[in-house]
């Protein structure tokens, strides 16, 4: 769910400006623009508040797969891959040969 567009789907489900919504949900209008523009992510208290002001019950499911969150070593581990996929990267040419630098297949072999 990307709660910017939830929020701004609802509002105007609701036929509400972000003055009005902003007004009905005791929040200030530059914040609701800010959470639906992505800039700031509201509590879920405040999502609640928001949505409900539009007209719009928020609630939750059982999850289908349990969430990973990847531990220290883990990150540890990706931040090693990222750097080495940069340095390498950062290795190659940046503009290709006219000629291969490697021998053509001989042309012995059956057509």
């Amino acid at each position: 769910m990307h709660v910017g567009s939830t929020i701004r789907d609802a509002r105007l489900r609701a036929g509400l400006t972000q003055a009005r919504l902003a007004e009905l949900s005791a929040t200030s209008q530059a914040t609701l623009s800010a959470y639906e523009g992505g800039i700031k992510t509201p509590t879920a208290a405040t999502l609640d508040r928001v949505l409900a002001a539009a007209g719009v019950r928020l609630s939750t499911r059982a999850a289908t797969r349990a969430v990973h969150s990847p531990t220290a070593a883990d990150l540890e581990r990706s931040a090693r891959d990222l750097s080495a996929v940069i340095e390498l990267a950062a290795a190659l040419p940046t503009r290709h040969r006219p000629t291969l630098g490697y021998p053509r297949l001989s042309s012995s072999e059956p057509s």
